[in-house]
């Protein structure tokens, strides 16, 4: 038997595949089709200091080969969270990751402060959203903001903690290395890329916000390359996003370098894609007898 383990900043997950933050809520509804204790983790939806009700609809708009999506990061706040949603999930026996999100640094190290003292196993810090101090510019779009919001939540973080690279930058290795700098453990992406439609008939943008996050297989080429690129600027570990919808990418995006993978979009489409990835992972690594799925990671040889 394949041993599917792997470890992330001291954190052990039964097999590498991660429900993605946005795209599983709390998990409850998913845990009506299969037990959610099949998955190595759950990147909990996005959490804020207080409840946010999201961006007005549409929020959601198709597009080849994928989405785009300004949900607005609508949650319940962390008090909920903690009090309503975390009680149920340490029982499920999987990783629980959170999403921490803010619109201030200040929220964001409120927010993992209380989270430091809960059974949640890691915190993500979602450096994606605006910063309303400096005019609406996004956290993960210099290397100074980057930098500054990772050792604010540091200071006070006791968990673990990853940070979801943006990759709206013009380098994110610069990105990877400013948060690594300020004590990340470990480092996940891509988040998604900025997109928009628009209705030919109405003249207007299909989304209501104009422009949302563009996610699904049309951008996985994008994000096995930046997995790539960071996995060979940073020592902490790498943890791969984007697009990734049968095991066949999950490989590949091992190979370029991640050590656990997360699956959002391909879930709306397939419920039960997440198994079916585990699933094909294990046969992978008996066809090609790899003792240890840790093994296949960052072993692609570029030219």
């Amino acid at each position: 038997m394949t041993d599917l383990s792997v470890n992330i900043a001291g954190v052990t997950f039964k097999n590498p595949i991660i429900a993605a933050s946005g795209a599983f809520g709390f998990g409850r509804e998913y845990n009506k089709l299969y037990p959610i204790s099949s998955l190595g983790g759950i990147a909990l939806k996005g959490t804020t200091l207080h409840e946010r009700a999201g961006n007005n609809v549409p929020r959601i708009a198709e597009t080849p080969s994928g989405m785009l999506n300004s949900v607005g990061l609508q949650n319940p706040g962390i008090k909920h969270f903690i009090s309503e949603d975390l009680p149920w999930l340490e029982q499920q026996d999987t990783v629980l990751i959170l999403n921490v999100a803010g619109s201030q640094i200040e929220d964001y190290a409120a927010v993992a402060e209380m989270v430091s003292e809960t059974p949640v196993d890691m915190v993500e810090l979602n450096i994606s959203c605006p910063n309303v101090k400096e005019g609406g510019v996004a956290f993960g779009t210099s290397c100074e903001s980057a930098a500054n919001i990772t050792k604010a939540v540091r200071r006070v973080c006791k968990k673990p903690l990853t940070v979801k690279l943006s990759p709206n930058v013009t380098s994110i290795s610069e990105i990877a290395l400013a948060v690594e700098s300020e004590g990340a453990d470990a480092v996940s992406l891509i988040n998604t890329i900025l997109g928009m439609r628009i209705d030919i008939k109405t003249k207007r943008p299909i989304l209501k916000n104009n422009v949302g996050g563009l996610s699904g297989p049309a951008v996985f080429p994008v994000a096995v390359r930046m997995v790539w690129e960071v996995s060979h600027k940073v020592k902490i570990p790498v943890i791969g996003m984007g697009g990734i919808a049968k095991w066949e990418d999950a490989v590949e995006m091992m190979q370029a370098g991640a050590s656990a993978v997360q699956i959002g979009t391909a879930l709306f489409t397939d419920p039960f894609a997440a198994l079916k990835i585990i699933d094909g992972l294990e046969g992978y690594c008996q066809n090609n007898r790899i003792e240890k799925i840790s093994d296949i990671t960052k072993t692609v040889e570029a030219w």
